[in-house]
């Protein structure tokens, strides 16, 4: 928060007055931490994981199919699928293990 008053910016640890003087370690030890924290907001979370179903329209980009090719692996029982309401979903791990061997052609 800057005090435009006094001339002093606080920082976490202590006030950093207008006319102090930085040196080249504080510039490295600055861009040290900018680069840790900015490391830290992009790696993704652990805890999350990859989503377990997938939408039709997931499905149809994913394998670049048609929805009447899509239809047509499900009547067959090629691509396995749970119906919740009016909404059909895929299970991700299982149409990989499908693409994986070939089993879609």
């Amino acid at each position: 928060m800057e005090n435009l008053h006094s001339g002093t910016i606080s920082s976490k640890n202590s006030p950093i007055h207008r006319d102090q003087l930085i040196t080249v370690q504080d510039l490295m030890d600055f861009k040290q931490q900018l680069l840790s924290e900015i490391k830290q907001l992009v790696k993704p979370e652990p805890t999350k994981s990859e989503k377990k179903w997938l939408k039709a329209f997931e499905v149809k980009q994913l394998l670049r199919l048609s929805s009447g090719k899509l239809q047509y692996l499900r009547d067959k029982g090629v691509i396995p699928f749970k119906k919740l309401g009016s909404v059909t979903y895929y299970d991700l791990e299982r149409i990989q293990r499908l693409m994986e061997n070939d089993s879609l052609n």
